[in-house]
């Protein structure tokens, strides 16, 4: 074959810095336009985008020529540094430290898209500590709980 061909699916979970309540309505839809522009002038695509006040969801497909950690590494500094060109409320916005990120198949991308579609309704009712502790779980990745919050 002469080129490489790839659908890589994933879905990226990660909090403002100490679940802070940061991401308000007034600059999510910039936020979440602006991280899709990352994402694109890496040659990857953000398929779907979501969150509350302290976590975002993406759905990422994620391109060929860049590794994972070099794409997410991107979106949380640029972005952060975006964010805080939004005003002085946002002056001490930081992205955590760390991300979960869990593959998908083709198949699923409907029902992860719905997911994150239903953040705000589903954190009615249900933590982030609580979700992504769900997701680790779900995915049988070995954690210490005590280098998973920051």
């Amino acid at each position: 074959m002469a080129t490489a061909l790839v659908s890589l699916l994933v879905q990226v979970i990660f909090s403002t810095k100490n679940r802070a309540d940061l991401i308000t309505p007034e600059i999510e839809p910039g936020l979440y336009d602006y991280l899709g522009g990352i994402a694109k002038n890496h040659k990857s695509r953000l398929l779907a985008a979501n969150g509350t006040a302290n976590h975002s969801h993406l759905l990422i497909s994620l391109g060929k020529t860049i590794a994972l950690s070099e794409l997410i590494a991107e979106i949380k500094r640029d972005s952060s540094k975006w964010v805080k060109e939004q005003g002085r409320d946002f002056r001490d916005f930081y992205w955590q430290e760390g991300y979960g990120a869990f593959s998908l198949g083709q198949s699923q991308v409907p029902t992860v898209k719905k997911y994150i579609a239903e953040q705000k309704v589903k954190h009615q009712t249900r933590t982030f500590e609580h979700e992504f502790i769900g997701f680790l779980e779900k995915y049988e990745v070995e954690y210490d709980e005590r280098y998973v919050w920051d």
